[in-house]
């Protein structure tokens, strides 16, 4: 492949450290017949490698420039597809179902700048996917795998933990790239749940339990919840904090996932018998 430099407004910065993308490959796990869906290809290190142990790879690439370079190499391999494409507006669905039957696994070095928003996407289509192997920002993952009570912990790590087994699998040092990252990243598997780890009543209301409870950090449950249109009465915000038992006064990082699912559950009750 030729000379290609890294864009910055595309978040690139390539893998190029051999040990690295050996270790992810061990990490995914590949089996002969097996899918995967690749993410960000770059120059397509990884998508060479996958491809000798995957059934189908499915490279989607952003960068208009690279996608003829990526069809040219690893693209003339029978068992990759490369497809120019945003990944925040792929149908996914549409993209990999008729493609190969069965659920597929992804790898993917994620650029940092659109991150959770990829993240977000994958929960939504988690019906597609067994696990996902995702390299991200090492502050990144420190959210994802933070506990209640403390800065890291936010909306995205309620979010992936009622849907995913996240562990951590290594660190990467920013050497491991070109051009160097002034930041660590690190290397993470989503095993996707059979199905969620608690009942939520409705995702839909979960979502927006949880966004609005990590709006403003400094400001209570209950100021939190009141700025949400359906729940602003405060008769409705009162049967909710004493239905789902839970301090009005506390605030939305102190909250488990058990915790926040008891009050979608209150919520989706209390809608369902109209009061809301």
């Amino acid at each position: 492949m030729g000379v290609i430099r890294a864009k910055k407004a595309l978040g690139q910065n390539f893998l190029v450290d051999g040990n690295i993308i050996d270790n992810i490959i061990k990490a995914a796990h590949v089996g002969a017949d097996e899918n995967v869906l690749e993410v960000g290809p770059g120059r397509g290190a990884l998508t060479s490698l996958l491809s000798e142990k995957a059934a189908q790879v499915v490279a989607v690439e952003w960068d208009r420039e690279l996608v003829p370079l990526l069809k040219m190499g690893v693209g003339s391999k029978e068992s990759v597809e490369v497809v120019h494409g945003d990944i925040l507006r792929v149908d996914l669905p549409d993209l990999l179902t008729p493609i190969r039957p069965g659920r597929w696994k992804v790898v993917a070095n994620l650029p940092y700048n659109i991150s959770s928003q990829v993240l977000f996407k994958f929960i939504e289509n988690r019906p597609l996917f067994s696990e996902l192997i995702l390299m991200l920002q090492k502050e990144v993952g420190e959210r994802l795998l933070a506990p209640p009570d403390c800065k890291e912990y936010g909306v995205m790590t309620v979010l992936c933990r009622l849907v995913f087994d996240i562990e951590k699998m290594f660190l990467v040092k920013p050497s491991s790239f070109r051009p160097i990252p002034k930041v660590d990243s690190i290397v993470l598997r989503f095993r996707v749940l059979p199905s969620n780890r608690l009942d939520v009543g409705d995702e839909k209301v979960f979502r927006t339990v949880v966004k609005a409870a990590f709006s403003q950090r400094r400001k209570t449950l209950w100021n939190c919840l009141k700025s949400v249109d359906i729940l602003s009465a405060t008769e409705v915000l009162n049967q909710i904090f004493e239905q789902s038992e839970i301090d009005r006064g506390r605030r939305g990082e102190t909250l488990s996932l058990e915790e926040f699912a008891r009050l979608s559950t209150t919520v989706v009750r209390l809608r369902n018998e109209g009061v809301i």
